[in-house]
């Protein structure tokens, strides 16, 4: 079977170093799995992979979108799992590399991805949400899908919509549909980075002090002049960038701007942490502690 290495963490744990150490010990290369860094131009704020981080190692899904555009889970999936096959037949082990959840989960277990749509029932629920607001098109969705209701906040307007077009154009639930089993086309090695949450939270707060030193803020203000997004736009609602939007319309100084993005990055961590417990197939490994046991792993993984 077809073997495959996930490197799983929080943001600020260290997957990205772990990652080229093991795609060069493998002669290998690394498929980000990271929902933001798809997006060019889009380098501070999203803490991408830079070419000296790389050390030559080629990176797969990153840069491949405009900032504009939205890009889907299965839009991912097709992709990476395209990348996963050629390197598959050129003898390589890939290596994948990143902390957004749904779509390790569009890798590592057969999902159904709905095709059905309805342009109009989507305009109509649109407009309901204007007019009555997320709590309460939330609470409409817990009546109808309560298992889908307890993992979509309130405030992701674009999943609840989604989920309630699903149930009003099919009439079926969408959690019903998301049965997870294991992709059996993949042998999966899956590492889960753990740090300290005292030492995770200060790499995150330094990592965000660095983001402005090095001109976080020039960044956006780039993005916006050159006319490449606005604050509807999938890729602005990223940490990082959303919290800019009360600073670039006078109502929020850059001290706040950059206490929201800690104190929000570091509530992401948390929840990047709470998924990957769910993944019973997942090695631990404390980065501070047991890199040799990594190694280990790794290498018993390889050699069965």
């Amino acid at each position: 079977m077809n073997k495959i290495i996930i490197i799983a963490g929080a943001t600020a744990s260290g997957k990205t170093k772990i990652g080229v150490d093991i795609a060069k010990r493998l002669g290998s290369e690394v498929i980000s799995c990271d929902s933001m860094q798809i997006y060019k131009h889009l380098d501070i704020g999203t803490a991408k992979v830079t070419k000296e981080e790389m050390q030559g190692i080629t990176h797969h899904m990153i840069d491949i979108i405009d900032p504009s555009q939205s890009f889907s889970v299965s839009e991912y999936a097709d992709m990476a799992k395209s990348i996963i096959s050629d390197l598959h037949q050129a003898g390589k082990i890939p290596v994948i590399v990143g902390g957004t959840g749904l779509y390790i989960d569009a890798l590592v277990y057969q999902l159904s991805f709905f095709s059905n749509s309805n342009p109009i029932i989507r305009k109509q629920l649109e407009e309901e949400l204007a007019t009555i607001g997320a709590e309460k098109m939330h609470e409409r969705l817990r009546e109808l899908d309560s298992a889908e209701a307890d993992k979509i906040h309130p405030n992701n307007t674009k999943r609840l919509i989604r989920a309630l077009e699903i149930y009003l154009t099919s009439g079926d639930i969408k959690s019903s549909k998301n049965e997870k089993i294991l992709n059996p086309d993949y042998d999966i090695c899956m590492i889960a980075l753990d740090r300290d949450r005292a030492d995770l939270y200060n790499r995150i707060d330094k990592r965000v002090d660095i983001m402005f030193d090095i001109g976080l803020v020039g960044e956006i203000q780039g993005l916006l002049d050159n006319s490449l997004v606005d604050w509807e736009c999938q890729s602005m609602q990223a940490i990082g960038y959303k919290e800019f939007k009360d600073y670039f319309e006078g109502d929020a100084t850059l001290d706040q701007v950059k206490y929201n993005i800690q104190l929000n990055s570091r509530h992401y961590a948390k929840r990047q942490l709470s998924w990957l417990r769910r993944y019973e197939f997942a090695k631990w490994i404390n980065i501070d502690q047991d890199l040799a046991e990594l190694d280990q792993y790794i290498t018993k993984f390889i050699e069965e």
